[in-house]
């Protein structure tokens, strides 16, 4: 407003202007000739011309105000993000917040912006690797979850704008599932109507009064129709009471039979307060309503019809949630299998008083919720109490007090969790092991690279010293314990199962007979080898060396085992090895969650060593975990063996073998290796005989080198400088790029696959668009075949680190030699 009334006195000044000068010339005129007449015609002649000019400013158009067009209108990205529950933001690549809707500014605020959110730890560190890999690939690597102390939400991240100069955050917030919602699927199908037949009347009421589902019983007595639906009506208007506070169906009136009413809240108990303080109840959860004629008792608790006792008695034993009830003294009366689950009563009695499932310091606030709720007016809540069977995981345990049921005062309610505790160990222990496989490959795949260059130097060193040199010893010292150290990172790749592997078509009783003899003087002769062979043994596809080591290390772990319970080394036992033949129908017959069908050929290793205790059996493959003493054990045996039989496809198990008097005799360790079924392709390729090396080829070529660990290229150079190639290197894969982009004709590409910035892999592709039959060889810690199904390059080969000097020189001739027949025979 202020810049039009500036512009319009702008232009009063201007027309103000035009008028004095134009008075002025015409008075000039006037004062000059003295003659009116002519200054009367200068002036209309002003006139015209001025009119004239006033006509074409009116034609013109008036002039458009300059704008960038490349300057981002945000109010209209604000008004298009605008979604109720979700929260929509905007950042720069400064991680800067350029837009957000009104819903982001509620949940995080308008100072944060992401991946800086008010989240925890492990939240924002999730925010910081998706805006990385949002930058370098477009988007994200799928929905993120975060949290914070009180809510949680998933993350999207995208990259955007017309210089993919902005992230495009979205936040949704993780809804919880009642847990008990699908309950009321059962009071409305067979299970409500074997209730209704038994006369209790049973309703799923929502936490403001509302029914959500109601079986077919309480539908005829509430509205006359079993296939009346009640959802959506307040259940306390089906009911009415006297003056004596009888309750009573309001449609039956007073002619009905007086109902007892049990009310239990269905509280999930990880959502429960962890003390007998807390505030959660029925008022905040989906309750279970039953209402039963006053005339039936509940198993002999006092009740008129024994018949009808009995049968509530079953019916309740079938419910999933854990029911118990006590007398106005707290004695227990009933418990039904899941309370007794829940409680970790299995195998026990039940005891007389419900404290005395709790720990010590629960025992009188349980006590006390008993007696008041048992003496009290009718009412219902819950207590934070932790069971003598798991103390360290406080749970929810419901109370409602009962009236009109015999001797039973109480009702208790605890849900059984004992199967969802046990999938919250399996996964616990399985993140776990994925993470320090994780930490394991990385450790060695580096440990790789110091190894390759402390070989390659020693291997130089040898070639100028020969037997005898004073130096020639400790050079072969520091190369057999370089060899030693690779050993054990092959074990970490092994557990990590990133380990090299060369798989074959194999029997598993040929590697047993192989390995027989050695395994006889590891034993000693106190300790009997026996090996029984089933018939018609499917082959596996295994590496045979690794499938030894397994073996190996089976029968080392056997052997200690039966010296340490023996009392020395000394000791007697026995060792067995056995192979079966297991089809698909008896892996189904098993019940297996963890093995799929199919056909396996198994491996059992059963030694009479005492073994394996109970607290530790879970423990067995861990690395690092050993049971021996301090320097007889790495703890690398078992998590090696596990390493190779997973990444071999395989599933291995540890369990304790029985004695004929069903005592403990040893250790059983049972490998099943699934069964290869030959291809065609595969019996023609073994069938046909070995190509004959190029007698043409007579060596040399040039080589580029691409190694980011100096040391590692430095080594490699030198190697195949000193085998007749010409060797060009390059630091990282940029840098080989270029060097080819150049202009530069390379026979061979050698390189790593792990690189900062451009990776081995990305500039082979890039090197095959402008050469495509140039041999890439690959030098790589991990494991061949897992290469293998991420790069997926043809005409790719590999080479495992560490190497020696003589190693990579033959395998790169190999290579070249190949490239040579190939073209020779195109």
């Amino acid at each position: 407003m202020n810049l039009e009334r500036s512009e319009e006195s702008r232009r009063l000044v201007d027309v103000l202007a035009v008028a004095a000068a134009v008075l002025a010339s015409i008075t000039l005129i006037q004062f000059a000739t003295g003659d009116t007449t002519v200054t009367l015609a200068y002036a209309g002649g002003l006139t015209v011309l001025g009119f004239i000019a006033f006509m074409s400013a009116r034609a013109r158009p008036a002039p458009v105000p300059a704008t960038r067009a490349d300057t981002p209108d945000w109010s209209v990205t604000v008004a298009a993000i605008e979604q109720p529950g979700l929260a929509v933001a905007v950042t720069d690549r400064a991680n800067r917040l350029v837009c957000a809707n009104a819903t982001f500014e509620l949940w995080f605020g308008s100072s944060n912006a992401p991946p800086g959110l008010p989240v925890d730890g492990q939240s924002a560190d999730a925010l910081a690797r998706a805006a990385r890999t949002a930058w370098r690939d477009g988007h994200g690597d799928g929905p993120v979850g975060i949290a914070d102390e009180d809510k949680s939400w998933t993350a999207e991240v995208v990259r955007a704008g017309r210089g993919d100069d902005y992230l495009v955050w979205r936040f949704a917030p993780v809804v919880r599932h009642e847990p008990m919602a699908g309950i009321g699927k059962h009071i409305t199908g067979l299970f409500g109507r074997v209730l209704g037949a038994a006369g209790i009347s049973v309703a799923l009421v929502s936490p403001d009064g509302l029914v959500r589902a109601a079986n077919p019983s309480l539908a005829r007595r509430g509205l006359g129709d079993e296939n009346a639906s009640l959802a959506g009506q307040e259940f306390v208007r089906l009911l009415r009471s006297d003056d004596r506070e009888r309750i009573y169906f309001a449609r039956e009136g007073s002619k009905g039979s007086p109902q007892t009413l049990l009310q239990i809240p269905l509280t999930d108990p990880d959502e429960a307060g962890s003390d007998a303080s807390s505030d959660r109840t029925e008022a905040d959860a989906p309750s279970l309503m039953l209402l039963i004629d006053s005339g039936i008792g509940l198993g002999g608790w006092g009740g008129e019809s024994k018949g009808q006792a009995a049968q509530l008695e079953a019916l309740l034993e079938r419910l999933p949630l854990g029911l118990a009830a006590t007398d106005r003294d707290g004695h227990f009366l009933f418990a039904n299998p899941a309370f007794r689950r829940a409680a970790g009563l299995d195998s026990r009695e039940l005891p007389p008083y419900p404290s005395d499932l709790v720990v010590p310091r629960d025992k009188t606030a349980m006590s006390d919720a008993v007696r008041r709720y048992g003496q009290g007016p009718s009412s219902s809540g819950d207590i934070a109490v932790r069971l003598t069977g798991d103390p360290d995981e406080p749970v929810s345990m419901g109370l409602a007090g009962v009236r009109g049921l015999g001797d039973a005062a109480v009702l208790l309610s605890l849900a059984d969790t004992t199967e969802e505790a046990r999938l919250k160990r399996q996964v616990a222990q399985a993140t776990k092991m994925q993470a320090v496989g994780q930490l394991a490959g990385g450790v060695a795949h580096d440990f790789n690279n110091v190894l390759t260059a402390i070989i390659g130097y020693c291997d130089l060193m040898l070639l100028r010293h020969t037997p005898g040199d004073s130096d020639y010893d400790d050079i072969q010292q520091i190369r057999a314990n370089s060899n030693r150290a690779a050993s054990l990172t092959r074990q970490l790749l092994a557990f990590s199962r990133q380990q090299t592997l060369q798989p074959e078509t194999i029997q598993l009783p040929d590697i047993l007979s192989e390995v027989s003899q050695l395994l006889k003087r590891l034993l000693g002769a106190k300790i009997t080898l026996t090996t029984r062979h089933d018939r018609n043994l499917g082959p596996v596809r295994a590496d045979p060396r690794q499938l030894e080591q397994v073996i190996i290390n089976l029968a080392v772990n056997a052997r200690d085992a039966i010296q340490a319970s023996g009392g020395g080394e000394g000791a007697a036992g026995t060792l067995a090895f056995t192979t079966r033949r297991v089809e698909a129908k008896d892996i189904r017959r098993m019940g297996s969650e963890i093995i799929p069908a199919g056909d396996y050929t198994v491996l059992v290793a059963e030694d009479t060593g005492g073994g394996i205790r109970p607290d530790i059996i879970g423990k067995l493959f861990e690395p690092f975990f050993t049971t021996k003493e301090q320097g007889k054990g790495t703890g690398l045996g078992l998590s090696t063996v596990y390493g190779i039989v997973k990444q071999s496809g395989g599933f291995i198990f540890a369990s304790n073998a029985k004695a004929a008097d069903g005592g403990v005799k040893g250790a059983r360790f049972t490998v099943y290796l699934p069964v290869h079924h030959v291809t065609e392709e595969e019996a023609a390729r073994a069938g046909s005989l070995p190509e004959e090396s190029a007698r043409e080829w007579s060596g040399g070529g040039t080589i580029l080198l691409v190694e980011d660990e100096d040391m590692v290229r430095a080594v490699a150079e030198r190697a195949l400088t000193r085998a007749g190639y010409g060797v060009v290197t390059a630091s990282d894969g940029d840098e080989g790029l270029d060097l080819v982009q150049q202009g530069g004709q390379f026979d061979l590409v050698v390189t790593d696959v792990v690189m900062p910035s451009m990776d081995g892999p990305a500039m082979a592709r890039e090197i095959r668009k402008r050469s495509p039959d140039t041999p890439v060889l690959f030098m790589s810690g991990y494991a061949e075949e897992q290469l293998r199904g991420e790069i997926d390059i043809d005409n790719m080969h590999f080479i495992a680190k560490p190497f020696s000097v003589k190693q990579i020189g033959e395998k790169v001739e190999a290579v070249l030699r190949a490239a040579h027949r190939s073209r020779v025979d195109a």
